[in-house]
């Protein structure tokens, strides 16, 4: 996060921001919710996959019932965006989202 974050500090360009992987910085970081919270002006794309085996929210360690409402409380605005390999059937493994839509 913070190599991207100096990236961004130097080009100084409005139109570049930081798309967070929970995925991949649960791995690399850890404590998902206080990074976002603390960078959330320069965060705005997430992309969600559970941890480990890269499945659907619900599947793995990260706490998504936790994380999808505290990005509405903290006044997240930007794309969510979901990028897994399903644990099984598509249409079977999509209950987790109802609730987002």
């Amino acid at each position: 996060t913070a190599q991207s974050l100096g990236v961004i500090a130097e080009a100084n360009n409005p139109n570049l921001a930081v798309l967070y992987d929970f995925y991949h910085m649960q791995i690399m970081e850890g404590d998902l919710a206080l990074t976002v919270k603390e960078n959330l002006a320069s965060i705005k794309h997430i992309q969600i996959a559970d941890n480990p085996f890269r499945h659907e929210p619900g599947t793995g360690e990260i706490n998504y019932d936790f994380l999808l409402p505290y990005l509405d409380e903290i006044g997240y605005e930007g794309w969510v965006g979901c990028e897994y390999g399903p644990s099984g059937d598509t249409v079977d493994t999509l209950g987790w989202a109802s609730e987002w839509l």
